[in-house]
């Protein structure tokens, strides 16, 4: 009799600023003639807007092949979908913070009716929070106003003119009503509190069967996910490193930038018992 195969590792991470940088995320303070080679992987209205480098490619092509890897982001599934990361296509991806998760490219239709089911026991209503969202914000430092899948909110903002203080009153006000906000670059996210990444990988995890879970992200909504896995990373910038974010079992990297990226990559694929290239 053959002996069963043992499960696949299961890595979740999350894209922007995570894997994949636009150019003002990218940070790259050496000489330009030493700049690492980029690849686009991402095209939004005819231009080119996320990268990671050639090196963290080949990682993330290595990973994909060795592991179930499962983009795990914020994004809309039509967000998500203009993403074209190196290796086979997952099998697996999880958009809206942990509201759908896709099988083979299509929503889940029971995972969806559950996540539904729970943000209508747990907290206030979305069309609660959009109100509030639109009534305290200033016309002055509001760019643009977004509702994600029917389930969540942003505000794109100026940072420049954002009062201080402006955020964190806004987390007490959502907190008291079940959800939470999250500032990630120029959009301040209030998203439910059920509705989590964590939750997501762990049903995948059930239906993979995997034993061995591993994580990556940088912003706070990203936490729960992190806190869940086995082993996790946060790269040196982001929500998660300006607020000094850590766990016991989350290694907090000093690379910033694509940079991170590529050594996020890096570290996944040892942990996941690749052989170092």
């Amino acid at each position: 009799m053959s002996t069963p195969s043992k499960p696949l590792p299961l890595v979740a991470s999350d894209l922007d600023r995570t894997l994949i940088y636009s150019a003002a995320a990218l940070q790259l303070p050496m000489a330009d003639a030493e700049a690492p080679r980029l690849l686009c992987v991402e095209v939004y209205e005819n231009r080119p807007l996320s990268y990671l480098t050639e090196t963290a490619a080949g990682l993330l092509d290595q990973l994909s092949r060795t592991t179930v890897f499962v983009p795990t982001t914020t994004r809309t599934r039509e967000q998500y979908r203009r993403i074209h990361l190196p290796g086979p296509a997952p099998r697996f991806a999880i958009c809206a913070n942990g509201g759908h998760l896709l099988v083979d490219g299509v929503s889940d239709r029971d995972w969806a009716a559950r996540v539904a089911g729970r943000l209508d026991d747990e907290c206030a209503s979305l069309a609660e929070v959009r109100a509030h969202l639109l009534s305290a914000a200033d016309p002055a430092w509001l760019l643009k106003e977004r509702v994600a899948e029917d389930l969540f909110a942003y505000l794109v903002v100026d940072r420049a003119l954002l009062p201080e203080g402006w955020v964190k009153e806004l987390a007490l006000w959502a907190g008291s009503r079940g959800w939470n906000v999250s500032l990630q670059g120029r959009k301040i996210y209030a998203v439910p509190q059920p509705l989590t990444k964590s939750a997501a990988v762990r049903e995948v995890a059930c239906r993979t069967g995997a034993e061995l879970t591993l994580a990556a992200g940088d912003s706070l909504l990203d936490a729960d996910m992190l806190l869940a896995a086995d082993r996790a990373w946060r790269p040196g910038h982001g929500e998660l490193a300006d607020t000094g974010w850590s766990a016991p079992h989350v290694d907090a990297l000093q690379e910033t930038g694509v940079a991170a990226g590529e050594e996020i990559l890096r570290r996944l694929g040892l942990a996941a018992g690749q052989t170092p290239a």
